[in-house]
């Protein structure tokens, strides 16, 4: 099993992670704390973002066109899950930034571990007395890709990781520690933690533990996060070049270009409703290959262009709006008219 976990479903794990870890990074790199910190403003402005381009992506302009919303613009994806975490961290640094210095990251990596043991739990929760738009963030039975529990335990975890860092960044030895850390720290957790859960099982007699090791995906590709970071560590000179930091700082344009071309967004005309499970090994690969280069590339393109792009953007709102003021107000003079006219004709006023 473990082999499996390692060879695949790795990318949201460390995407949560990393998302966590760079904004408490931003967040707690500041003078400020509390509310005076003005990364608290931007990261709860950042998160309702994130949650508006969520939904955005899974508008499909021609439902709306037909005066209907289908059932898929509430399913609850990455960026819905990644804009609630940073507002949960935000919310956690808030409660816990007047206390002991320790009280941060030990509730951050408290979150983790319980929402990671008792996943087989609350999964099993229905949720029905919740309207779907809102039970999606918590389960996936309704078509959700992700939900915020317990994709939120490998943000929050990344949060308690970027405290560390910034603690310890000045350690000498820093990198050499940490990636021998991240090695054995990852490698029990892929190749012992559920037969850690199997024993506790077994010396307890609690079944939750059992549930745990038939289906330990949480620990597991925890596990394989600390292996990816021990490798980012190790190439962190390669992480510094100009390309790679232009891709890094182009994460959230990569995605909803992806999320565009893959499943259709807006229009409902995806590649991926078009070649579903129907190509062969020898054609997917080169064709993965090329699909990651153009979405990195038209990107790249748009964070260059971005203002430019933003500033034509604001000048066709703004004709928008003036054109929708001018026939809001004539259609304003028409309809009274039209109602003084019906009211004379009814003797009800008087010329």
């Amino acid at each position: 099993m473990p082999f499996g976990v390692i060879s695949g479903g790795i990318t949201a794990p460390v995407f949560f992670t990393v998302s966590g870890f760079i904004y408490t990074y931003l967040l707690i790199r500041v003078p400020q704390k509390g509310l005076e910190n003005p990364r608290v403003k931007k990261g709860i402005k950042r998160g309702l973002e994130l949650l508006l381009i969520g939904y955005l992506l899974r508008m499909n302009l021609f439902g709306l066109l037909k005066g209907e919303i289908y059932d898929s613009f509430f399913f609850v994806d990455v960026l819905h899950c990644i804009g609630l975490s940073i507002l949960g961290i935000i919310g956690v640094y808030l409660l816990t930034q007047h206390r002991k210095r320790f009280l941060f990251p030990s509730v951050l990596v408290g979150i983790t571990v319980l929402l990671f043991l008792f996943e087989p739990l609350y999964k099993s929760f229905s949720y029905g007395f919740l309207p779907d738009a809102f039970a999606n963030y918590f389960t996936k039975a309704n078509g959700s890709v992700f939900t915020i529990f317990p994709w939120f335990g490998y943000a929050s975890f990344g949060a308690f990781l970027s405290i560390l860092f910034t603690r310890f960044k000045n350690f000498k030895h820093l990198y050499p520690i940490a990636m021998a850390i991240s090695v054995v720290m990852g490698s029990l957790l892929i190749f012992f933690s559920s037969d850690f859960f199997l024993a506790l099982s077994q010396a307890t007699g609690i079944q939750l533990f059992a549930d745990i090791f038939f289906n330990n995906y949480l620990f597991i590709r925890l596990g394989d996060v600390f292996l990816v970071f021990a490798v980012f560590m190790l190439f962190r000179s390669l992480m510094t070049n100009k390309t790679m930091l232009a891709i890094g700082s182009s994460t959230l344009s990569i995605y909803v270009v992806h999320f565009i071309i893959l499943y259709g967004s807006f229009t409902g005309l995806g590649l991926y409703g078009f070649f579903h499970h129907s190509l062969s090994p020898m054609v997917v690969i080169p064709a993965a290959i090329l699909f990651m280069v153009v979405c990195t590339y038209l990107a790249l393109q748009y964070e260059k262009h971005k203002v430019e792009i933003k500033s034509k953007l604001r000048v066709a709102q703004k004709w928008c709006l003036a054109q929708a003021e001018v026939i809001l107000t004539f259609a304003f003079e028409l309809t009274k008219n039209i109602f003084l006219k019906v009211l004379r004709l009814l003797g009800l006023v008087k010329n």
